[in-house]
């Protein structure tokens, strides 16, 4: 796949003037296109003594154009997509990178630009599609991870079929992932077990929504070959009472070596609750997760988690943590401010297996405020305030901020 920021140019001009081309078959009569603009300013003060690196601090700016034709007419359709990103450096230096936005050259400084170019290839057959190519999956056992720049990606297929009322079947398989900050496709890799790779990554997977789609089940597999495999069962309910709405988010993970077992032998058990009460415009949530086991929880490296403490800086998977949430949100809407909503949130974390037989804990404290425009010329540009505060008895101590400005032009 070329990724170069002049074929990256070339792609999105033809991209945008895809629409123009319409004509009666269904290919293009669903056709749509949309540029996404993040504009990230990113600040990571390291506190502990001793640390490496005192901060991370550097400012860029992602467009990310998105272009999905229709299908063609016939009880077989065929479609394609494209994506476009590029990201563009606005302030860096050595001693300042690694933060995650933009590609660090050997020298320490943050890139000037980088770009990824993807394209999709989509058939459907009744309410059975298949996806292959760049994809951009958000599984519940693979969660693209999309807190930078831009997001991460996958190169394989994704077959998802809807043929029974409320029942969803998925499959799929990836060979490589692009990171957040990098324009090259590498094997995969399972977080926290470095030096071992793998060139396939197996899925399946169903979920189940019945109760007026108030209640969800799911049972999911996977397999990192010769490195993991790992089975998901989650339970969401929802539930209203008056005015007043309770939800319940209840998942298990299991997962121990596969195949030749390159990474040894391993065992982990991943489980995560959250209950949320809301009313008006107040949410409150209450969480509670635990590893079991001799290893932490498997994921690829990288990837986000459905896991209810996987948030901002930490996600309190180490072997044996056991931690808990306390999270407070306020939809300024109720009180006459529509478009601005705020969160707090504190996850505690204790009992991590440490060598030497000594255990630690952790803590992270998140604040996060958005702004929403409503109306005008800048209708949906999004407006992000995200702090956090880290501290631990055996990792870094984190003071970190991000602004973020985020934007949609539809194009078609």
């Amino acid at each position: 796949m070329t990724r170069t920021a002049t074929h990256l140019t070339t792609c999105l001009l033809a991209t945008i003037s895809l629409p123009a081309l319409a004509d009666d078959a269904g290919f293009f009569e669903g056709a749509s296109a949309s540029l996404d603009t993040r504009n990230f300013y990113f600040n990571r003060d390291f506190r502990q003594a001793g640390a490496s690196q005192s901060r991370q601090e550097e400012w860029a700016q992602g467009f990310m154009l998105k272009a999905q034709s229709g299908y063609t007419p016939g009880p077989v359709g065929f479609g394609l997509d494209l994506v476009g990103m590029l990201g563009v450096k606005l302030d860096s230096g050595a001693g300042r990178a690694n933060s995650g936005l933009l590609p660090t050259h050997d020298d320490g400084h943050g890139a000037d630009e980088f770009s990824r170019l993807g394209a999709v290839a989509k058939v459907r057959l009744s309410q059975t599609e298949l996806k292959v190519g760049e994809l951009f999956p958000e599984l519940p056992i693979l969660l693209r991870n999309d807190a930078r720049l831009l997001p991460q990606s996958y190169q394989g297929g994704m077959l998802t079929s809807r043929e029974i009322d409320g029942l969803t079947l998925h499959g799929g398989q990836f060979r490589s992932a692009s990171q957040r900050n990098s324009t090259d496709d590498a094997d995969l890799a399972a977080e926290g077990l470095s030096g071992f790779t793998s060139d396939r990554f197996n899925y399946a997977g169903a979920e189940y929504r019945f109760n007026a789609e108030r209640t969800l089940v799911g049972i999911w597999q996977s397999q990192l070959k010769d490195i993991y495999r790992q089975r998901y069962y989650n339970l969401t309910h929802k539930q209203q009472f008056g005015d007043w709405t309770l939800t319940a988010n209840l998942g298990l993970f299991t997962g121990e070596e596969d195949g030749s077992a390159q990474a040894g032998d391993l065992d982990n058990r991943s489980l995560t609750s959250l209950l949320s009460i809301a009313h008006g415009g107040h949410t409150l949530h209450a969480g509670y997760q635990r590893m079991y086991g001799d290893d932490g929880a498997l994921l690829l490296s990288g990837a986000s988690t459905p896991l209810v403490n996987d948030i901002q800086v930490r996600n309190f998977i180490l072997a044996g943590e056991r931690s808990w949430q306390l999270r407070y949100d306020y939809n300024f809407a109720a009180a006459g401010i529509p478009g601005l909503t705020a969160f707090a949130r504190y996850v505690r974390g204790s009992d991590v297996e440490l060598s030497g037989a000594t255990t630690g804990h952790e803590w992270e404290r998140n604040l996060d405020v958005t702004y929403t425009v409503q109306s005008g010329p800048l209708k949906n540009l999004a407006l992000r305030w995200r702090n956090a505060m880290v501290r631990s008895s055996f990792g870094a101590d984190i003071d970190e901020n991000r602004l973020i400005i985020a934007y949609t032009l539809p194009l078609k």
